[in-house]
């Protein structure tokens, strides 16, 4: 577990595709878990330990993950994380596709359906029945042969909304077999990565900047050697 950041009302993870952030039906621990297990040893805390989830990843995403050391914290992210009051800006490693035009940068705006049965959702590019808007400003920052890194600014927050939406256009996250992608990743991860979260601290009303740096491999490093 990566803390990399941490005060009196907040702390934050660098998440790894192999972590998950609550409970689910592998029985693995989460890493709200771990975090109550790590304050309670540094802090020699007696009885329990208050980790509050304010978001979530999907398992195979990396980055940065917030949680809240106290219920006034946890109470007012969550406000925060409903009303677009956090900026959260994501990192994704693309197939590239040849025959696809893409500019260097634009807005993808999609109705998405989510399909409980599959875990997955569906993007569309018309309003459809039990559909969400779903919307995000994108930049290429760089390119390899293969692949293009793309940087990610979310406008609304849904169910695998930047993973259904690239696949939508043609440029599937790295790995991410579940919406197109080639071939898996070696660690079973995707590159997706959330790479920063700015906000206005909710207790202290302090400006906040947390950045997660990306998972150390070779594709990665040389995509991000310029940034």
């Amino acid at each position: 577990m990566d803390v990399i950041f941490e005060d009196n009302h907040l702390i934050a993870v660098n998440k790894t595709c192999h972590e998950i952030v609550q409970g689910d039906k592998t029985g693995d621990e989460p890493l709200a878990d771990t975090l109550k297990a790590y304050l309670k040893e540094k802090y020699a805390k007696p009885g329990n330990v208050f980790v509050g989830v304010a978001h979530r990843l999907d398992r195979p995403v990396t980055g940065v993950v917030l949680f809240a050391r106290t219920s006034k914290a946890l109470a007012r992210l969550n406000e925060m994380f409903r009303d677009g009051k956090i900026k959260k800006t994501y990192w994704a490693i693309v197939d590239k596709n040849p025959s696809i035009p893409c500019d260097d940068s634009g807005t993808l705006t999609h109705w998405l359906v989510r399909n409980e049965k599959q875990n997955k959702s569906f993007a569309y590019d018309s309003e459809q029945p039990n559909s969400k808007k779903a919307v995000l400003h994108y930049r290429i920052i760089s390119n390899s042969d293969r692949y293009s890194l793309f940087e990610i600014a979310l406008e609304t927050g849904r169910h695998h909304q930047i993973r259904a939406q690239l696949a939508k256009i043609g440029f599937p996250v790295k790995g991410d077999l579940k919406y197109g992608s080639r071939r898996s990743n070696p660690d079973g991860g995707i590159s997706l990565h959330a790479r920063n979260l700015q906000f206005v601290h909710p207790v202290s009303k302090q400006e906040i900047s947390i950045t997660a740096e990306p998972p150390q491999d070779n594709l990665w490093a040389f995509l991000t050697q310029s940034v």
